[in-house]
């Protein structure tokens, strides 16, 4: 839709409407960019002629329906159906539209909305209608500042007093922080940041001072800083609400507290979730995803047995002697020989055809027990016979409890 300013009162303090709009036009193609400029009493005027119009074109409240007239009715921002119904009517251009007797067109346009009626829109184009200009709301700034009166080098005694008002702000709001930015302002002009996210919204001040601990020492002050800012840059609604009825602590905000504290020491990526994905593949269907950016999903239901550790990537095994079209009697792996006392399988995972390359061998899985009683979960890459590599491999990808 393109920028729209409101001159109203100010063009005389840049010497006219004229230079006003060369000082614009220069300023973007400062920056290398080319605009179409236009200025009239209207918002949908001076729209229709910066689009439609010839450019750096300025109408006074008189001459508008001159200006105006030439111009096709797209200019005027009316919808493609209704610009069709129009043309049927042969009634192409805004002057065509507005000599038109208006009687018979409010009729066929009454139940139109406002904002797309072409009669209405054209008025408030006239300016027989008003056409305020209402910008969007301001988004809403989380953030507290100190202001010293002489440069200072630790920012740690001045933290309470900051969390403690953002998070008075955060309540009255009924919001929570997500994530959180301190800034030091140097007196040498630079500035330095530390930002921190956490896994549930809160306005807790000590739960904000304990994520900062110890992160002072990897922010240089230089020769002292004068101005401390503390920002909630994500915030997400909570509510005023009592935890439990029995007065106990709410574990799941313990969870979320022991999370912020381990990722604001270790680093943000290091404290996952397991993320499920359809998929037959073992290896596939679990990925691991940051704790803080994603919540954990309910694992799939399962109706076979799985162990509780898998190898990514499988190790691969030496079978010593095989039992046909079963799992091996005997084989080696991690250089320690296993005998085979039963076994159960096989179950077949096929390859995955839309992600899987031409040539990817199926897998035969067995849940093998050996003579000392642990069970491992092992696989048969390939059969004999199958065209697709030489003599079938044999991978350990899991071991049952």
């Amino acid at each position: 839709g393109g920028l729209i300013l409101d001159t109203t009162g100010s063009a005389h303090l840049f010497g006219g409407e004229a230079a006003l709009m060369r000082d614009i036009e220069t300023r973007f193609a400062i920056q290398g960019l080319t605009a179409r400029l236009a200025m009239a009493p209207t918002r949908i005027a001076a729209q229709a002629l910066a689009a439609h119009g010839d450019t750096r074109a300025i109408c006074g409240a008189q001459d508008v329906a001159d200006h105006l007239a030439p111009l096709p009715l797209a200019a005027l921002r009316v919808g493609a159906e209704t610009q069709r119904l129009l043309h049927r009517l042969g009634l192409k251009t805004i002057g065509a539209l507005a000599e038109m007797p208006r009687s018979a067109l409010m009729r066929r346009f009454a139940n139109m909305e406002a904002g797309h009626n072409p009669l209405i829109l054209l008025d408030r184009a006239m300016g027989r209608q008003a056409d305020p200009l209402s910008p969007p709301p301001d988004p809403a700034n989380w953030l507290m500042r100190v202001r010293l009166a002489e440069p200072v080098m630790d920012p740690e005694p001045h933290m309470p007093g900051l969390a403690r008002q953002l998070c008075a702000a955060l309540a009255e709001a009924e919001q929570g922080a997500r994530r959180l930015r301190l800034t030091i302002y140097r007196i040498d002009g630079e500035r330095r940041a530390v930002t921190l996210g956490t896994a549930q919204a809160t306005r807790d001040p000590a739960h904000i001072l304990r994520l900062f601990d110890g992160k002072f020492a990897t922010v240089d002050p230089g020769f002292g800083f004068d101005l401390l800012t503390l920002e909630a840059l994500d915030v997400e609604p909570v509510s005023l609400t009592q935890e439990r009825l029995d007065g106990a602590r709410d574990t799941d905000k313990d969870l979320a507290a022991l999370m912020d504290r381990l990722s604001a020491r270790l680093g943000p990526d290091r404290i996952t979730w397991t993320g499920w994905r359809e998929s037959h593949v073992p290896e596939r269907a679990e990925a691991r995803i940051p704790a803080l950016t994603a919540t954990p999903a309910a694992p799939p239901v399962i109706t076979r047995d799985r162990p509780l550790r898998i190898f990514d990537p499988a190790e691969e095994l030496r079978v010593l002697y095989a039992v046909p079209e079963g799992a091996p009697a005997q084989f080696r792996w991690r250089r320690v020989t296993f005998r085979t006392a039963r076994y159960e399988g096989p179950e077949r995972i096929a390859p995955e055809w839309w992600q899987d390359r031409p040539g990817t061998r199926l897998r035969d899985y067995y849940k093998v027990e050996v003579t000392d009683g642990r069970r491992f979960w092992l696989y048969r890459q390939g059969v004999m016979g199958d065209g697709r590599g030489a003599d079938p491999r044999w991978f350990l990808h899991g071991l049952f409890a």
